[in-house]
């Protein structure tokens, strides 16, 4: 019986209103649910607005903040209960590749020294040719070389190939997950499909399933298996990513779908934009559970 890559069950994430805190509670991400299988490789979609829950449900598996309530499990273990080697392995196996490549990148050190320390705190490489073939195959990977790159500084590279640069770091570590939060948002339109094709390349040929978090629903629709739709911390629709977009069920999935304009110039876009209350976003209290029905075959709905 085939294991599950990644589970989580009824997960819930709620920031502040503590005994300290005078200001209510947020409640960033309620009652999710997700199954990444271990085979075959999939890119599995996280989509919505801005303060939907997308990035607290990557800080949640990359471990940067706790969550509330509800279960996590990498290859059938609670990623709170691992032990020190198990966690080890759980941050050499599950990688991430952030929205801004301006930011990642300390600007005193060399390009070669990002890899350097990756290799040396995983013991990757046992000596310096071994460890600059490491370099080269993730580089190659990218479409880099490093003779090119690795004796600059962050710098004097463009926003493309210090994103390309970040993918090839987290290949060099042999992933079986990347958390890819918003890859592409801050690239222009040809590096843009230039790493949405590494990232089919990292499925089809490497097996290394994807958690890609992003707003734009074109580049979600070119390259998702599945799909999981958020507003507001909970999930409105979830399931096959061309039956979402092809066919949403749910009125915010309509909707935000409808916003898209359509690429055509002669085609004028007549939809208007109706902004939420900023306070009811920050709402306190914790909706029910959603109740889901399936619309077809693993195309799941929220009620209401």
């Amino acid at each position: 019986m085939k294991q599950n890559l990644l589970e989580i069950r009824d997960l819930t994430k709620i920031y502040g209103g503590g005994l300290l805190s005078q200001s209510p509670p947020v409640v960033a991400l309620q009652h999710f649910d997700l199954l990444i299988p271990e085979e075959p490789a999939q890119i599995v979609t996280i989509a919505g607005e801005s303060g939907s829950g997308k990035t607290t449900l990557a800080n949640l598996i990359l471990g940067f903040v706790r969550l509330t309530s509800g279960l996590m499990l990498y290859r059938g273990m609670d990623v709170t209960r691992m032990t020190k080697a198990e966690t080890l392995t759980y941050r050499r196996e599950v990688q991430a590749v952030f929205q801004d490549p301006y930011s990642v990148y300390n600007p005193y050190y060399r390009v070669r020294h990002i890899f350097d320390v990756v290799i040396k705190n995983f013991r990757l490489g046992s000596g310096r040719r071994e460890s600059r073939d490491l370099m080269e195959d993730a580089l190659r990977l990218v479409g880099m070389k490093g003779e090119d790159i690795l004796h600059k500084y962050p710098h004097q590279l463009s926003g493309g190939q210090r994103q390309r640069m970040m993918v090839a770091r987290a290949y060099l570590m042999k992933p079986t997950l990347i958390v890819a939060d918003e890859p592409v948002s801050m690239i222009d339109a040809s590096l843009r499909a230039m790493i949405l094709d590494i990232m089919l390349k990292l499925r089809d040929e490497h097996n290394i399933s994807f958690l890609y978090i992003t707003h734009d629903l074109s580049t979600a629709y070119q390259i998702g298996d599945e799909m999981h739709l958020l507003y507001r911390g909970l999930t409105v629709e979830k399931g096959s990513t061309m039956r979402i977009i092809e066919n949403p069920q749910h009125a915010y999935a309509k909707d935000l779908i409808a916003s898209v304009p359509v690429p055509d110039p002669a085609k004028k876009w007549q939809g208007r934009i109706q902004m939420a209350d900023e306070n009811e976003a920050t709402r306190h209290t914790l909706s029910p559970r959603p109740v889901y029905w399936e619309v077809e075959p693993g195309h799941w709905v929220a009620e209401g």
